[in-house]
């Protein structure tokens, strides 16, 4: 696992660590000191880590002004145990939401599994966002069931062209776009 990089190619449009909006802000990152781990196994220094032993994330990109961001993640997602959507929304949510940020791409590749507790946080979050949206890219089948057996994705959209979204094709603001299009013809009836 420590040889997974948060996704790289928009760094030079967008870092967290140089938004002063951001929650990351001001953080420095070694290129060579592991420190965080899932389990037992070294993560690349590069994510950043929001209160859990287990799920790390990278905010590869916001817009303010658009009102969206992109958040990739890494690790196993748990509520039960270290409730880690808790963690996620005070940690980093609330921040962003504060800003005007209503609509969230969240890229779940590297997420390995996935453990539910309770929907409340996710519902808080939904209701927070009003106008906005919540969509899950590229999660794996197993953690999307999972998702679904808690009914977690009444709040977040997963599956269909979402599942195998090639995301890295596009700069920021297409990839917004696109998703955008597809919530769109999700909502229509």
């Amino acid at each position: 696992m420590h040889t997974i990089e948060p996704y790289y190619s928009w760094r030079h449009l967008y870092i967290a660590s140089d938004d002063q909006r951001s929650p990351f802000y001001g953080r420095d990152y070694s290129e060579c000191e592991f420190t965080n781990t899932v389990y037992n196994y070294f993560i690349h220094p590069q994510w950043d880590e929001i209160g859990s032993s287990t799920l790390y994330l990278k905010l590869l990109y916001t817009d303010y002004e658009k009102g969206f961001c992109i958040i990739e993640f890494i690790g196993e997602w748990n509520d039960t145990l270290h409730n880690d959507i808790m963690e996620l929304k005070r940690n980093l949510l609330d921040t962003l939401m504060e800003n005007d940020i209503n609509k969230f791409v969240l890229i779940g590749e590297n997420i390995m599994t996935l453990h539910t507790d309770t929907n409340d946080y996710y519902q808080e979050w939904f209701d927070d966002i009003e106008d906005g949206w919540i969509v899950g890219l590229n999660f794996r089948d197993h953690v999307i069931h999972e998702f679904e057996n808690e009914r977690i994705d009444y709040y977040i959209s997963f599956g269909g062209k979402f599942n195998t979204f090639n995301w890295r094709a596009f700069s920021p603001i297409q990839l917004f776009k696109q998703v955008d299009l597809l919530t769109m013809k999700r909502l229509s009836p």
